[in-house]
C-alpha cells in the first residue's frame, strides 16, 4: 500500500487527487494540509512513502518547503505544477531540489483534467514511492497497472518492418530515453560529453512547456548545444535535440542525414512523447550507426524499441540499479535481452564517447 500526503492550497485539487487515488485499492491517502506549515505539524506524526507538492501556497513556497524536507527528513516527493511557462521553470528547480516527478495542473478546468489524467497520476504516485533517495531507497510500491497499452506502431505504422529502409551513410546518431529522475540524470550525462560528439536526440518524458525550459536549463551549462526538437531539424555533430512534450519525435533519413518528424499521436505505452517511437524509428533509419542508452525511469517504455535497436546492430547501453532513482525501464530492456552494457551514470559518457 502506498500512502500518500496532499499538500495544495485548492480544496478542489485536494478533493479531486484524494478520489483519484482512492479508486486504486494500492494507493491510501493519509493526510492533507493547505500550505507547508500545517503539512509540516501534520509529518510529525504521519509518515507517508509520497508527498504531493504543490508550488505556489500561502505562508511558505513550495521550494523552500520541499529543501527543508530533503534536508531533514527526506520523503519521495512528486510536484502539482501548473500547466505555464513560469510553472515549467519553477518546477525544475524543484526537481533540482529533490523532487521526483511532476504531474501537471492547467490554471482552468482542473478537475476535468486531473479526473483524465488520473491513471498517469496514479502510476507517478507508485512509481515515487520506490524511487531513491540519495543512498535511501523508499518502500516499493506496487508495478503499474498491466491494462494494454500501444505500441508504437500506433505512430510509425512500421507493420514490423522496422529495419527494411536502412540506407548507407556516415553519419551516427545517439538516442536516449529516461523518465522519472531522468531531468538530473541527464543533467550529469550531457555536461560530461564534449564538442564532436555525434548528434543526440532524446525523450525525457515531460510535459509540454516543460521540455523547453528544460532545454534551456541544459544549454546553458553543458558545452553541446542543446534545445527543443522541433519538426525538419537536422541531426548534427554538437547538438542534442529534447523532444517536445506532448508530442512524438521520430527519426527520418533524407539523403545521406538524418532528420527530425516531431508529430502528434495517441499515447505510447502511456506516454507521449515515447521513448519506444524515438528507438524504433532510429533502429528502422539508423541501424548500426545509432547508439542508444536508457536511463531512470518507471515503466517499460522503450524497452521494445531498445531490443529492435540492437537487433539491427546498434549499440545498447542501459544505466545500472544503484544510480537510477527508478530502475523500471532500464531493467525492462535488460530483462528481454536489448542492452549491450550495464554502467552506472557516471560512466555512460565515457562509453559513449568511446563508440
Amino acid at each position: 500500500m502506498v500512502k500518500v500526503f496532499i499538500i495544495d492550497d485548492s480544496a478542489v485539487v485536494r478533493q479531486v487527487l484524494s478520489d483519484v487515488f482512492s479508486e486504486d485499492p494500492a494507493i491510501e491517502v493519509v493526510g492533507h494540509a493547505i500550505d507547508p506549515i500545517f503539512a509540516m505539524e501534520k509529518l510529525k506524526t504521519i509518515r507517508p512513502d509520497v508527498i504531493t507538492l504543490d508550488l505556489e501556497m500561502p505562508r511558505m513556497d513550495g521550494i523552500t518547503f520541499l529543501k527543508h524536507l530533503m534536508a531533514s527528513n527526506p520523503i519521495p516527493v512528486v510536484i502539482c505544477s501548473s500547466l505555464t511557462e513560469k510553472g515549467a521553470e519553477v518546477t525544475l528547480k524543484a526537481l533540482e531540489a529533490g523532487a521526483i516527478d511532476v504531474i501537471t495542473k492547467p490554471k482552468i478546468g482542473v478537475k476535468g483534467f486531473l479526473e483524465e489524467s488520473s491513471t498517469l497520476i496514479r502510476d507517478v504516485v507508485k512509481g515515487a514511492a520506490g524511487a531513491r533517495l540519495k543512498t535511501v531507497k523508499a518502500k516499493q510500491g506496487p508495478p503499474p497497472p498491466s491494462s494494454p497499452k500501444l505500441t508504437a506502431d500506433a505512430v510509425l505504422g512500421l507493420g514490423g518492418q522496422s529495419r527494411r529502409l536502412i540506407k548507407e551513410t556516415t553519419d551516427k546518431v545517439i538516442a536516449i530515453g529516461a523518465s522519472t529522475g531522468g531531468t538530473e540524470a541527464l543533467r550529469e550525462l550531457l555536461e560530461a560529453i564534449p564538442l564532436g560528439i555525434p548528434g543526440i536526440v532524446i525523450v525525457q518524458h515531460m510535459p509540454e512547456h516543460f521540455t523547453a525550459a528544460f532545454a534551456k536549463r541544459l544549454n546553458g551549462i553543458c558545452e553541446i548545444e542543446v534545445r527543443e526538437a522541433k519538426e525538419g531539424d537536422r541531426v548534427r555533430s554538437g547538438l542534442a535535440l529534447i523532444a517536445p512534450g506532448n508530442k512524438h519525435t521520430m527519426l527520418k533519413l533524407s539523403g545521406a542525414k538524418y532528420h527530425l518528424n516531431v508529430v502528434d499521436g495517441p499515447l505510447v505505452s502511456r506516454h507521449r512523447p515515447s521513448v519506444d517511437v524515438l528507438f524504433r524509428s532510429v533502429a528502422r533509419y539508423a541501424g548500426k550507426n545509432a547508439l542508444g542508452v536508457i536511463m531512470t525511469g518507471m515503466g517499460d517504455d522503450g524497452a521494445a524499441g531498445m531490443l529492435e535497436m540492437r537487433e539491427a546492430g546498434a549499440y545498447t547501453i542501459a544505466q545500472d540499479e544503484a544510480s537510477c532513482v527508478v530502475f523500471g525501464m532500464p531493467k525492462e530492456a535488460i530483462k528481454r535481452g536489448a542492452v549491450a552494457k550495464v554502467l552506472p551514470l557516471g560512466d555512460i559518457p565515457k562509453a559513449i564517447v568511446g563508440q
